[in-house]
């Protein structure tokens, strides 16, 4: 099994053969792909199809050519384990949140009201959900492919069957629904042999992302039991979200005296221009130039330039999600995920203030080794 040395003093290494590819790489860019949804009415038959699925799963590091590659990852629920006939002690040892499911805790994480689990799409928040499986590539072409190899799997095993699908790509523009570039941010994890995105970020223990290795506390992340069923994986949160682009477009309008002001509150409240030229960097006006060298467009802390938020406020997007050196309750160091976004359904035209009707949106895979964060 290869492994990938750290950098540090401690010398951790991860079995990166043994973790899936999806799991840890940056998104590609451009990119196409798909999620799939299955529910296993029959044990044996979902075993089969677990046989089958794992020559197409994709695991390690990147080749050399990446706009070549496709890759399919797998993933599974509570529901899933159960239906796939694993044994009710090793169930009960995984976590509270993965057994309980992200319906059952809607309120704790903010789901209320119009995002409650009533007005989710089905079969979210519903037992029916048993094994996720995504696929991206940057070609077309290798996407199909493997999409094939794996519908030949799931769709040729009686026992189980198809439940929701959805496409995704990025749009043309190669921004968001709401007009900025996303994908920039992924972190430096210790022991994995790929860069993180900002050369000032000290890498993270292992152990915030993957099982089986030692974490910000110098602990072990819980494992269920045997270890074989935890070790080198992930938990993953997946969710749909509906971009209401209009109504974004309608508060910038509202709120702002011209395009100049409505163009500075979008990025303030996302902290980085539609280019992705971070605020902490470029404060006044968008920088293209900035935003397209990698080695800069990433390339910031906040506590020495902009430690009050002057600059990115502290409840900019970015800054919530990774507030990178700031003070705040807490280490942030141990509450760093790998975000896979991805964008689903057409972009509204530019300058429309009202709803089209059509469904935008992203497709969002939360990544790491504690559920519950």
């Amino acid at each position: 099994m290869n492994t990938a040395d750290s950098d540090s003093a401690a010398g951790t290494s991860v079995e990166i053969d043994d973790v899936q590819s999806g799991a840890l790489r940056p998104r590609p860019v451009p990119y196409e792909g798909k999620f799939v949804f299955l529910r296993v009415e029959d044990r044996h038959a979902g075993r089969a199809l677990l046989r089958r699925l794992l020559p197409v799963t994709s695991g390690g590091l990147p080749g050399a050519d990446r706009s070549q590659e496709a890759w399919v990852a797998l993933a599974f629920t509570y529901q899933g384990l159960k239906a796939l006939g694993v044994p009710q002690e090793s169930l009960d040892s995984f976590p509270q949140a993965f057994r309980e499911g992200m319906a059952a805790r809607a309120e704790l994480i903010g789901d209320v009201g119009e995002s409650s689990p009533a007005h989710w799409e089905a079969p979210f928040g519903t037992g029916d959900v048993h094994i996720a499986l995504s696929a991206l590539s940057s070609d077309t072409g290798r996407l199909d492919e493997e999409l094939e190899r794996a519908r030949v799997a799931y769709e040729d095993t009686p026992g189980v069957r198809v439940i929701w699908q959805q496409d995704v790509h990025q749009l043309p523009t190669g921004r968001t629904t709401f007009g900025f570039r996303d994908g920039i941010s992924h972190p430096n994890i210790e022991g994995v042999g790929l860069p993180g995105s900002n050369p000032q970020e000290a890498p993270i223990k292992a152990g915030e992302f993957i099982l089986g290795y030692p974490d910000e506390t110098g602990s072990l992340p819980p494992m269920p039991h045997p270890d074989v069923l935890g070790r080198n994986g992930t938990y993953a949160a997946v969710r749909k979200v509906h971009t209401n682009v209009a109504a974004w477009r309608r508060y910038l309008r509202a709120n702002s005296a011209d395009a100049e002001e409505e163009a500075l509150l979008a990025a303030k409240m996302v902290g980085r221009w539609p280019s992705g030229a971070p605020l902490a960097l470029a404060p006044e006006h968008d920088d293209p130039e900035l935003a397209a060298d990698p080695h800069r467009v990433n390339n910031f802390l906040y506590r020495e330039n902009d430690d009050r938020g002057y600059r990115c406020p502290a409840g900019a997007h970015i800054r919530r999600t990774n507030p990178r050196d700031s003070t705040i309750i807490g280490d942030a160091r141990m509450h760093r995920l790998i975000r896979r976004g991805t964008t689903y359904g057409p972009p509204l035209p530019e300058g429309v203030l009202e709803d089209d009707g059509a469904d935008r949106g992203l497709v969002g895979v939360f990544i790491g080794a504690h559920l519950e964060r």
